[in-house]
C-alpha cells in the first residue's frame, strides 16, 4: 500500500509528444496530477480525462504538473487525446500492469466489447488519481476498482488552494499499532 509522505514508486513511460515522462525528473513546484485510466475502450475515461484537460492550466497555476497514463499502447492513447480534443493533457503510454500494481490500482480482465464497441485489452488496470509532491512522495490518493464514482478535479483545485494556503500536510501517514 502506498503511503502518504513516503516515496512512491518509480515512474517512466513514454509519452505522445512530450519525450519520455520520468516522474523522479518532474520539476512542477508543487508536484505532478497523475491520472491512471483504464484505456480508449472506457467512455467514462474519456469524461473524465476531458475534464482534466479544461483543468491542466489550473493545475499548472498553482505549480502542479498533469498526466494521463494508461497500459495502452501508442495508438490507442493517441486515439484517447484526439477523442477528447487534448491540447494541454500530456499523456503517458504503455504501463506495464506490474507497475499498475505497485501503485495500488487494481486489474480487471477483458468483457469484450464495450458499450462503444471498442473491445477492451486482456488485462488493463483500473482508475486513479495521485499527486505525487517534488520528492516524489505521495500527497494524495484515490484507487477505484470499478470506472465509476471518480474524484472531481475542480473539488481536488479546491483543496489545492486550502493545502497551500494553511501549508497542509499529507494525511493518513500513521501506520503503527492501533
Amino acid at each position: 500500500m502506498l503511503m502518504p509522505r513516503q516515496k512512491t514508486p518509480d515512474l517512466t513511460l513514454p509519452t505522445l509528444d512530450h519525450g519520455t515522462f520520468d516522474l523522479s525528473s518532474e520539476d512542477a513546484t508543487r508536484g505532478t496530477v497523475i491520472c491512471f485510466y483504464r484505456g480508449l475502450h472506457c467512455p467514462i475515461c474519456a469524461n473524465y480525462l476531458t475534464e482534466l484537460e479544461k483543468r491542466v492550466a489550473d493545475f499548472a497555476s498553482r505549480g502542479v504538473a498533469c498526466i494521463a497514463v494508461s497500459s495502452d499502447g501508442e495508438e490507442r492513447t493517441r486515439a484517447m487525446a484526439d477523442k477528447i480534443g487534448a491540447k494541454a493533457l500530456r499523456f503517458g503510454y504503455d504501463l506495464s500492469l506490474n507497475v499498475a500494481r505497485q501503485w495500488g490500482l487494481y486489474l480487471s480482465t477483458s468483457r469484450g466489447k464495450t458499450s462503444i464497441g471498442i473491445e477492451e485489452p486482456a488485462l488493463f488496470s483500473e482508475p486513479g488519481l495521485f499527486m505525487v509532491t517534488p520528492e516524489q512522495t505521495l500527497y494524495y490518493g484515490s484507487v477505484q476498482t470499478m470506472p465509476f464514482v471518480r474524484p472531481h478535479f475542480s473539488e481536488l483545485v479546491s483543496a489545492l488552494d486550502f493545502a497551500i494556503a494553511n501549508d497542509y500536510p499529507a494525511r493518513g501517514e500513521y501506520d503503527g499499532d492501533v
